[in-house]
């Protein structure tokens, strides 16, 4: 059996950086909902006040280090998820002072002790990476954090998106309702996250085949989660930490996935997929706030860290690989990982994020920044297309992200990248029209759509990836 020896976070307070800033944004990061969500939080009777609220924005340390040498990513990584959760600690600090947090205050006491915990970090990773290599330069100045500014409660959701912010339902399509009291996240969503999906016009465009297409389908039936195997821990992104996440995630296919797992766990796990494939696929569970106190009401990863609601069982859970619009695709290495999306995207920017929400029946409509709010009889969709492009040599690399790419426009890799199978991974669930629903999240991204993401290991036996991809480059449709 596995030492799950769990790794303890720092909470070392020390020096101080730079002071705050008020970054006004059109993400709507509001602590309060807008009136009917906030109804969740205030005596009855009594109005509550309008305020633009503040989430922390901090330099994504993970995203820029794209260099860390193989012995020293160990190390890395439980820094790096020390300072997601000293960024957790800060944000709960803000949110719990709430309209009180005045300029002087998010100074001195979160931006200040914030961004001496990250310097220390920080100078930690620049001393493991200087152990085997170069130290890297500059790392200090991914210290210093800012606030992220709201817009005011009234005021719709801005950002990128197909369809009208703060659209008015359609005809038949309720707006969120406000939920029973307790279950409510202080943190989001607000009205203005929702869209009617019947106002989004059709946004859907695949690239043009050509001759050498591979055309072929390869599916796992892996199940919907049946087995309840959740946890809030990322064994790809904080390897070894207990609740690396901040957030539950649902599981399906591998059936021993934790943040403890080494190849050869995987490798010697059952999975719930029916054809042998052990692979894991996870992505944040999404819960209905309808006041259900969910059993994770009080741990980490859940109620404690702003996750709260009843966790919704998908309807159907669809993993599937598909091939490329202008080529034949070679093999996955085993035990490549993939990251599609960014779970920070909503103070990161959107130039990782890859959300795609929609509704059964209206599928050529696709939101990034927005959840859908399906008409009667049709089915909240989440799809997450994966990088279909490797750098044929590395099955990781530092920031999760540079050994895999996506394809062009018109289908086809980068110079130096291969084509692989690319994995599709849709999930449906049945919500009830009007009912607030959100997905899982870090503390300080306050439910945002848009950071929604998918997490995948290959774990195929070597036989049944070269079944997958002789299916996709014959053009047949298997599994």
């Amino acid at each position: 059996m596995r030492n799950k020896k769990r790794h303890k976070r720092s909470r070392v307070i020390g020096l101080t950086v730079v002071g705050v800033t008020a970054l006004a944004v059109g993400g709507g990061a509001l602590l309060m909902t807008d009136n009917d969500a906030s109804a969740a939080r205030r005596p009855a009777g009594r109005q509550a006040p309008a305020w633009a609220a503040m989430t922390v924005k901090c330099p994504d340390a993970a995203t820029r280090l794209s260099n860390v040498p193989q012995q020293a990513r160990p190390a890395v990584d439980r820094e790096l998820a020390t300072m997601d959760s000293q960024v957790a600690d800060a944000y709960q600090r803000l949110a719990a002072r709430g309209a009180g947090a005045d300029q002087d205050w998010v100074r001195t006491r979160v931006l200040e002790p914030l961004g001496a915990q990250r310097r220390g970090a920080l100078n930690r990773i620049g001393n493991e990476i200087g152990r085997v290599a170069s130290r890297p330069s500059g790392l200090v100045t991914l210290a210093s954090c800012t606030v992220q500014q709201a817009a005011p409660a009234s005021a719709p959701a801005g950002g990128a998106t197909s369809a009208p912010a703060g659209a008015t339902p359609a005809a038949g399509t309720a707006a969120p309702a406000a939920p029973a009291s307790g279950g409510q996240a202080q943190s989001g969503p607000v009205k203005a996250d929702f869209v009617d999906i019947r106002r989004v016009r059709p946004n859907v465009k695949n690239p043009r085949t050509r001759a050498n297409a591979s055309r072929g389908t390869f599916s796992s039936r892996c199940g919907r989660n049946e087995n309840k195997h959740f946890n809030s821990d990322n064994v790809i992104v904080a390897p070894g930490v207990s609740n690396g996440a901040h957030h539950m995630h649902d599981y399906v296919g591998n059936r021993g996935t934790d943040a403890f797992s080494t190849n050869d766990s995987l490798a010697a796990s059952g999975t719930t997929c029916t054809n042998g494939d052990r692979s894991t696929h996870y992505w944040p569970v999404l819960r209905q706030q309808d006041g259900t106190k969910e059993a994770d009401a009080d741990q980490p990863g859940g109620g404690t860290e702003g996750n709260v609601g009843r966790i919704l069982r998908p309807e159907t859970a669809s993993i599937s690989f598909r091939g490329s619009a202008v080529s034949k695709v070679v093999e996955m290495p085993k035990f490549l990982r993939i990251i599609t999306g960014d779970a920070k995207a909503f103070t990161n920017g959107t130039a990782n994020a890859n959300a795609s929400w929609s509704c059964t029946g209206f599928e050529n409509r696709q939101l990034k920044d927005k959840y859908p709010l399906c008409p009667k009889g049709s089915k909240v969709v989440r799809t997450f297309k994966f990088q279909s492009c490797w750098d044929g040599k590395n099955a990781d690399s530092a920031n999760h992200r540079t050994h895999v790419a996506f394809a062009d426009a018109k289908g086809a890799c980068a110079k130096g990248f291969k084509a692989i199978p690319q994995l599709v991974q849709r999930i449906t669930y049945k919500v009830a029209p009007g009912s607030l629903f959100a997905v899982d999240s870090f503390p300080e991204q306050l439910h945002k759509p848009v950071t929604d993401h998918g997490d995948f290991i290959n774990v195929m036996s070597n036989s049944l990836m070269k079944k997958a991809v002789k299916c996709i480059n014959t053009g047949r449709k298997c599994g």
